[in-house]
C-alpha cells in the first residue's frame, strides 16, 4: 500500500504543535505528522492528497518533499533509478509551484559530485542550476538510523515551491521590527478563529498580526489601532496586498498619543491613496450574534479554540485603521466610541527600534489595562513580546483583569525568544 509522499515540514522551534495541529486540518494524510528525525524544528506527514495543498499551510516556514536513498555516499545519487527519484520529487514541486532554476544545500556543494549532480538534474528538467540564487532548492543531507552499526543513507529534499512559506505575498512593505508572520499565525490559531467574532489589533504597526488573523478565517468586523501615522499608512498597503479592503477615516488621536508598538500604535485616518507596512487586516461580516456563540473553548494542544454556533460568515467588511494611543484607557475607548471586541491581537515594542527597556513596565501595564476597556466580557487578549519579565509582572499584576489560558508558548526566531501570552478578560 503506497504511503503517499513523504513531507517534511519546516517551523520556528516552539511552534510545533501548533503547526501539527494546522496540518492535521488542512492535509489528507496516510500517517499523521511525527517528529523528523533528528530536528526539533520539523515535522514529517504522509501526504495523499495534492501536494498544493501543503503551500496553504500559514504556520511552516518550508516544505519539502523527502527521498531517501539507502547509499553510502552522494555520488551514488547519480546513478540512474536515484537520479529518477530525484528529478520526480523536482517535478513534483515543479507541478505546485514554478521555478526557473535551481540549488543546492548541502555540504560539499562545490565539489565534483554535485557538480556532476547538478548537471544531471539540468538535463534532466530544464532548469538552469544557479548555486547562489536558484529558486528551488535541493538539500541533501546525511540519514538518520537508531542502530550504531547501520549506515544512515542520505535523504534528498526538494523544496515545494520557488519561495518559503513564510514569505508573504502580502508584505509589499516591510516595516522595521514587523512580526514574523509564520509567529502571527500561530498567534491567531493559540487565540482562536471565530467568524463571528469583532476583532482588534492594537500596536497594529505595518499589520502583519491583523493580516494572519483575518486570512485565516471571517470576522464580524477588524480594527488596527496604531499611534504612528506611517505605520498606519503601511498596514493600508499591506492590507490591500493581502486583498483585504480598508476604509478612509476621519482623524480621532490626540496628535500626542503614546508609544508605538513594533507594528503599531494609534490608528489614524487614512484616504483612498497607497500606503505602507505590515500591520493591518481585512473581516468578513458575520451574520451571527456576537457574545455567547463566540466564545473560546480550550483545544487539545491547550491553548483555545473558538466554538462558533452561530451561521457562516457572510460578505467581506471594511478594516478600519485608527490613531490612537494603545496604552491609555481613556484615549482607546473615545477612539473607538466605546465598541467591544471578542478578541485583541497586540504586539508592543521592543528594544531601541521602537521603544525602550526603560519604559515597557509602563508600556505592557498601560495595554492590559486599555485592552481590558475595550474588550467583551469573556474576550480573549493575544499578546506577542520580547520582554518576557515585564509581561510576567504585568500579568502578575492585572489579575484581577485578566486569566492566562495557559503557559506563555516561547518561541525561537533568529536569536531571539519571544513569548505569546493568550488571556482571557475577567
Amino acid at each position: 500500500m503506497s504511503r503517499g509522499t513523504t513531507v517534511e515540514v519546516t517551523f520556528l522551534p516552539g511552534l510545533g504543535d501548533v503547526v501539527a495541529d494546522e496540518i492535521v486540518e488542512r492535509l489528507s494524510f496516510e500517517r499523521p505528522p511525527r517528529p523528523a528525525p533528528g530536528r526539533d524544528d520539523a515535522l514529517r506527514v504522509d501526504v495523499d492528497g495534492p501536494l498544493a495543498e501543503v503551500l496553504g499551510l500559514r504556520t511552516a516556514v518550508a516544505a519539502f518533499v523527502v527521498r531517501h536513498f539507502d547509499v553510502p555516499r552522494p555520488r551514488s545519487l547519480t546513478s540512474g533509478d536515484h537520479l529518477a527519484r530525484i528529478v520526480d520529487a523536482m517535478y513534483a514541486s515543479l507541478r505546485v509551484g514554478g521555478s526557473a532554476s535551481f540549488r543546492f544545500e548541502a555540504a560539499g556543494s562545490d565539489s565534483a559530485v554535485f557538480a556532476r549532480l547538478a548537471q544531471l538534474l539540468h538535463e534532466a528538467t530544464g532548469l538552469a542550476y544557479d548555486p547562489e540564487h536558484g529558486e528551488l532548492v535541493v538539500r541533501v543531507a546525511r540519514g538518520h538510523t537508531s542502530r550504531p552499526d547501520a549506515d544512515p543513507g542520505w535523504d534528498v529534499l526538494v523544496r515545494l515551491g520557488a519561495r518559503p512559506l513564510s514569505a508573504r505575498r502580502w508584505r509589499e512593505v516591510d516595516f522595521p521590527g514587523a512580526a514574523n508572520a509564520t509567529i502571527a499565525a500561530a498567534m491567531s490559531r493559540l487565540a482562536g478563529i471565530g467568524p463571528h467574532e469583532r476583532v482588534l489589533n492594537l500596536m497594529c504597526g505595518s499589520g502583519t498580526l491583523l493580516v494572519e488573523r483575518l486570512l485565516a478565517g471571517p470576522a464580524a468586523a477588524a480594527v488596527g489601532v496604531d499611534d504612528d501615522p506611517a505605520a498606519l499608512e503601511s498596514a493600508a498597503v499591506n492590507l490591500r496586498a493581502a486583498d483585504l479592503r480598508v476604509a478612509a477615516l476621519p482623524v480621532l488621536a490626540d496628535p500626542a498619543a503614546g508609544p508605538a508598538g513594533n507594528e503599531g500604535g494609534r490608528v489614524s485616518p487614512l484616504g483612498a491613496g497607497p500606503a505602507h507596512g505590515d500591520r493591518a487586516g481585512v473581516a468578513t461580516r458575520g451574520a451571527g450574534p456576537a457574545g455567547a456563540d463566540r466564545q473560546a473553548t480550550p483545544s487539545r494542544t491547550g491553548p483555545p479554540t473558538v466554538a462558533s454556533h452561530g451561521a457562516s460568515a457572510a460578505g467581506p467588511a471594511m478594516v478600519r485603521l485608527v490613531q490612537a494611543d494603545a496604552t491609555s484607557s481613556s484615549a482607546l475607548t473615545a477612539a473607538l466610541d466605546d465598541e467591544p471586541f471578542d478578541l485583541v491581537l497586540a504586539d508592543p515594542p521592543w528594544g531601541a527600534l521602537h521603544g525602550s527597556h526603560a519604559t515597557g513596565a509602563a508600556v505592557h501595564a498601560g495595554l492590559l489595562a486599555a485592552a481590558h476597556a475595550v474588550t467583551a466580557p469573556g474576550g480573549r487578549l493575544a499578546v506577542l513580546t520580547h520582554e518576557v519579565r515585564i509581561m510576567e509582572r504585568a500579568v502578575a499584576d492585572a489579575a484581577a483583569l485578566w486569566t492566562p489560558l495557559g503557559p506563555p508558548v516561547r518561541v525561537f526566531a533568529k536569536g531571539h525568544h519571544p513569548r505569546i501570552w493568550v488571556l482571557r478578560r475577567a
